[in-house]
């Protein structure tokens, strides 16, 4: 179970845990932008629920939905692009790190 976060520059996303691990945030305070928090609920799980991102206006945002969900589909149908596992356990990247 995660809470997720969206790089808004690169589109990179990464689990609370590991913006920790990586110095990027504490277990008391956010990260600093270009990271923002995806809404949704505190006790998401990839078994259940799809990471989603999007490119708008030269920003990326991101979502939660359930999998397989009309909602889902409807992401899916809008250009939104599910990130897999392996992206997820890859972790923000050494120049995410670095640039904070």
């Amino acid at each position: 179970m995660a809470l997720f976060f969206i790089d808004t520059d690169t589109g990179q996303i990464a689990t609370r845990r590991q913006l920790v691990e990586a110095g990027l945030m504490t277990d008391t305070d956010g990260p600093e932008r270009p990271w923002f928090r995806i809404q949704g609920t505190d006790d998401a799980t990839t078994l259940w629920y799809a990471v989603m991102r999007k490119e708008t206006r030269g920003i990326f945002i991101g979502a939660l939905a359930i999998r397989h969900s009309d909602h889902h589909a409807s992401l899916l149908n809008q250009g939104w692009k599910e990130i897999s596992v392996e992206e997820l356990r890859a972790g923000p990247t050494n120049g995410s790190a670095q640039a904070m």
